[in-house]
This record gives structure tokens, sequence and C-alpha cells, in this order.
């Protein structure tokens, strides 16, 4: 062939760069339902609420809606509730996930390692029937526990020491506890299976040389299973800013305002003040808190130690 002369016979588009299309296709095809469904149920109703979110759409006394830009987010920032629901939102999210169901999860791993068989099975089935409960049910029993005639207070007042409404004066630590207390089984899976595959004889070795278990633990364990905390933190994280069932049935957000995170917030000015433009624009900056933890923890797990 001369001069970019056609070869006869064979059709143009056809050969290297058309054996390469064709095996991209073919790998590609299998993916078409999944790439169409997640189009179809995530992408889009993504797409549309982001579309509300700049609208004034309401639930009730409206004919029609209308474009307001920015207006939503505006209001949103200059809200003192709004405000207060972004603070509680990182407290909640910090002492339930970041420190409650992370430190409690890889300590109860760690000491399941080393116990009997018995102890093992008792601890995991505890810890994992706390899991599995329904929110609705976990809020309920963590609800009796730290009202003023619960279980709390009564344990208290057997030994002799001073009792209050919990729910009242530290409510949004009393949902923490609660979520710590449903979810800690999560992290307890993961970083049961992250420890069992650390190598015996690394461990082994670092006695031998003189290591005690908390410098084993920083040194050794933590550094091992780096990858398995960020994975844990990003699932648990996004997990954790999402819910609502658990604060809602404990305080309902209050008393006041003193346990009401952004997805109560949310629900409160779409459902209870009908304002469907304003509430999507808090779950769109809600999303977009998530994806910034989440960016912040693929960070993390692509760095190397």
């Amino acid at each position: 062939m001369k001069g970019g002369a056609p070869v006869p016979g064979r059709a143009p588009g056809t050969g290297r760069a058309g054996r390469i299309a064709g095996r991209v296709l073919t790998r590609a095809l299998p993916l078409g339902p999944a790439v169409a469904l997640l189009l179809l149920f995530l992408a889009g109703p993504i797409a549309y609420c982001a579309y509300i979110a700049f609208t004034d759409l309401q639930l009730t006394g409206q004919a029609h809606a209308s474009f307001v830009g920015f207006d939503n987010f505006r209001t949103a920032f200059g809200d003192d509730a709004f405000l207060n629901a972004v603070w509680l939102t990182l407290v909640f999210t910090v002492l339930s996930s970041l420190v409650g169901q992370n430190t409690l999860g890889l300590a109860l791993a760690s000491l399941m390692r080393r116990a009997s068989k018995p102890v093992r099975t008792l601890t995991g089935g505890i810890v994992i029937t706390a899991w599995v409960l329904p929110e609705v049910v976990a809020g309920f029993l963590l609800y009796a526990f730290f009202r003023r005639e619960g279980t709390l207070n009564a344990i208290l007042d057997g030994l002799h020491l001073p009792t209050q409404n919990w729910l009242f004066t530290l409510p949004i630590l009393a949902v923490s506890f609660a979520n710590v207390w449903r979810g800690t089984a999560f992290s307890m899976l993961v970083y049961s299976a992250a420890l069992d595959e650390i190598p015996q004889e690394i461990t082994e070795a670092a006695e031998v040389d003189g290591a005690g278990g908390w410098r084993r633990m920083w040194h050794i364990t933590l550094p091992m299973i780096r990858r398995s905390i960020g994975t844990n933190l990003m699932l648990n994280t996004l997990q954790t800013l999402s819910v609502f069932g658990l604060i809602w049935v404990m305080t309902r957000g209050g008393p006041g305002d003193r346990s009401q995170t952004l997805p109560l917030f949310m629900y409160e000015q779409a459902f209870q003040k009908s304002m469907i433009g304003y509430g999507t624009a808090v779950a769109l900056l809600l999303l977009l808190v998530g994806s910034l933890f989440s960016l912040v923890y693929l960070r993390l797990l692509r760095t190397e130690v």
C-alpha cells in the first residue's frame, strides 16, 4: 500500500483500530444495564434535586415554582439554625464515628483476638445484635435507657450517684452514644478481618525485641491496617452523616434545636415547613460535606506510608 491507498477487499475503519474498538465495546457491553440503572435511579434523582434546590418549590400554597438561583444557599448560610445544625452534625460525626465507633471497634477486635472462644462468641453476638436492630428499634431502646425514669438513672440511683434527664441536659452526647452502641459492630468486623491479615511472625519478632503492647500497636499494627482504617472511617462517616431515625426517635432534634443535625433540619424545612426548594438545597450541602470527607479519605488511602 502506497500513498495511504486502502487495501483492496478491506472495508474502511477496519484493521487494528477496528479491533481495539471491538474489544472495548465487548468489554463495556456487560456494564450497559448497570450504567443505565445508575443513570435512571441515582444520577437522575440527584440531577432533579439539584434543579429543585435552585427553585422556591413548596408543598402547599403554590401553583408554579420559580427559579431563584442561589437564594436558597444564601439563606442557609445566613440562617443561625442551619449553622447550628452544621456544628451539631460535625460534633455528632466526630464523637460517634471518628472517635467512638472507630476506636471502640479497633479495641474490641484487638481484645477478642486474645479472648477465649466463649468470650468471643458472647461479645460478638451482643455487639452484632445491636448492629442488626432496625434504627427505630434501637432508638426506642436508647430512649428508654437515657430518659429520666430510664435504666441509666436507675443504675446511678442504686449506686447513690446523682441522676439527671440526659436527653434534656446532654442530648447530642446521648444520641452520639446511641450511634456508637448501634454501629460499632461494623468497625469491629472490619478490624477483625484486617488484624487476621497481619503475619504472626512480625508480631512475635517485635515481642522478642522487647516491644510492648502499645509500641506494637503504634509501630506495627496501625501502619499495616492503614487502608482498612481509611475505608472504615469513610464508610462510617458517610453513614453517620445520614443518621435520621435514631435521633428523631430519641429527641426529635430537641430540646429546642440542641440535637438537630442536618438531616433533621432538612426534614423540618422541607416537610414540616413545606419549603421543598430550601430543604433540597440543604440536602445538596449535606451531600457536598459527605463528598469532601470521601475525597479526604480517598486521598489518605492513595498515600503510601
